[in-house]
């Protein structure tokens, strides 16, 4: 099975992710970060912002690498922080449109479950790469919602608690 665990920034997917990694399960880490500190060494404060098709063809090479290389993984359930949904999400957020190729890829690469961590302001916090205010997570979670919806994904809202909870809930969807 590939597996979504998605939501906006600060929603604490990236610690689940770290917590089914440490508990052995395959994993496949958000690339936007990297992208981001890359460019931030090149002279672009956050790349999304300034150039932000430029950011999302790079994000979208990045997790059709990760969808491609899982399916050479011998593992029952594959992690992904993030899925390519996402993208397209995040750009009709920003009101951007995209050219063909992104709509083409979210037909292609489908997922079999999505996780969704929604708004939470208790652990909300910003940081270097993550510039969106609370409020804007909170309009970012509805786009998430619609396109994985737009798309027939079958999507679980994940329930306000710990990592250790939130992971065990998983695992109890999944099996």
């Amino acid at each position: 099975m590939k597996i979504v665990i998605t939501g906006g920034p600060g929603t604490g997917k990236s610690s689940i992710i770290k917590k089914l990694d440490n508990q052995g399960y395959h994993v496949f880490h958000e690339t936007s970060r990297e992208i981001i500190k890359k460019y931030k060494k090149l002279g672009h404060d956050q790349l999304f912002l300034s150039n932000p098709i430029k950011f999302s063809e790079i994000l979208l090479k990045n997790r059709i690498q990760q969808f491609k290389k899982s399916d050479d993984i011998k593992s029952d359930f594959k992690f992904f922080d993030r899925g390519i949904p996402d993208i397209i999400a995040y750009l009709n957020y920003k009101s951007i449109s995209c050219d063909e190729k992104f709509d083409l890829a979210l037909k292609k690469f489908r997922y079999d479950l999505i996780f969704l961590a929604e708004p939470w302001e208790d652990i909300f916090r910003r940081d270097n790469e993550r510039y969106e205010s609370f409020e804007e997570l909170k309009i970012i979670n509805k786009y998430l919602k619609k396109i994985y919806f737009d798309y027939g994904e079958k999507v679980i809202v994940l329930p306000k608690s710990s990592v250790q909870k939130r992971v065990k809930f998983i695992i109890s969807k999944i099996k």
